[in-house]
């Protein structure tokens, strides 16, 4: 059995505030460092209602002060948003204050719509840099500096360990020349899952942070008691992503919302949740061994489905009793 983590959005469910979002999120991670999950990474998103991880060195300095062992850290740091030496001025922050707990995963997408990225006032060009933003990123990390009497303080010398994010071929090939750990989106992103993952093992090559392959995949779930719950909450949520995503927010029936869920633009949402878990403890179980056997995953990274804190947490539990605990 691969290893089981957790990937939070800081989801700001409706009549919520972000601060709702940012106390489920602690909840959350000292329930699952109680479970025995061994990660719980955050990731950055722009200019959506529903996702307070905008800030995830902040959010991960919040975690990391209420929890005492689970490894944190991005899921990612969308790198062409930022500067290489202000990455890793606030990871070498993190990595000073939670020692052997921090972890970098790096992602190239803008992690927002096109208005957004002007202002965040990004290049559309600046992502033809990733390659060697990491790279000098790296340097700063591991007292190597590829810019000349420039380092990073703090972060000189912390070795944060870096994660390629991606949901195609780019990226396996880049964290294979790299030598680094590869993490597919296929939680959202699933078409090209086997392809890539195929492609990063059989190019990879070793390096000083990683002497073979190392794959984590993403995987959506929602477990439940009985069956019949967890497909009334899939329903939910199912709603929920159509409103927001389809129907621009607006006040829509139910029926409104599933007919905008037969439309082409409501299955290509839902074909994004195409790999989800859903059911009881025994039936999500069943579905992620059979996941991570398909893809060969080290490690799964798991995006909940529920509609509400209650729900996510009885999930995470019950996929723990099953598979970590048992």
């Amino acid at each position: 059995m691969p290893a089981l983590s957790i990937l939070d959005l800081a989801t700001i469910y409706p009549d919520e505030a972000p601060k709702d979002a940012f106390a489920r999120s602690v909840q959350l991670a000292q329930k699952a460092e109680n479970l025995g999950y061994k990660r719980i990474w955050y990731a950055e998103h722009h200019n959506m209602n529903s996702i307070a991880s905008s800030a995830p060195a902040v959010l991960i300095s919040h975690i990391g002060a209420h929890t005492e062992k689970i490894r944190l850290g991005a899921g990612g740091v969308m790198l062409p948003n930022h500067s290489p030496l202000t990455i890793a001025e606030q990871f070498g922050t993190l990595a000073e204050l939670y020692p052997e707990r921090i972890d970098l995963g790096l992602g190239r997408a803008p992690g927002t719509d096109m208005n957004t990225l002007r202002a965040l006032r990004r290049e559309p060009t600046s992502a033809e840099r990733f390659p060697q933003d990491v790279l000098e990123l790296a340097g700063y990390l591991n007292d190597n500096t590829r810019i000349p009497g420039v380092n990073a303080t703090p972060g000189r010398g912390t070795g944060v360990p870096l994660y390629i994010l991606g949901s195609s071929l780019f990226g396996a090939q880049l964290a294979a020349a790299l030598g680094l750990p590869y993490a597919f989106a296929s939680h959202f992103a699933p078409t090209h899952l086997e392809q890539a993952i195929a492609t990063y093992r059989r190019e990879f090559k070793p390096s000083e942070q990683l002497a073979e392959p190392y794959v984590i995949a993403a995987v959506n779930v929602l477990a439940s008691d009985t069956t019949e719950d967890a497909e009334d909450q899939l329903r939910t949520t199912t709603r929920q992503r159509i409103k927001l995503l389809a129907a621009g927010g607006q006040d829509l029936s139910n029926e409104q919302l599933d007919a905008i869920a037969d439309s082409p633009r409501g299955q290509q949402i839902l074909d994004m949740m195409a790999f989800r878990a859903v059911g009881t403890g025994a039936e999500a179980k069943d579905y992620l061994l059979r996941f991570a056997n398909m893809v060969e995953a080290d490690e799964l990274i798991l995006s909940s489905l529920a509609a509400n804190t209650e729900q996510s947490l009885r999930s995470y539990e019950i996929i723990a009793e099953q598979l970590i605990n048992n």
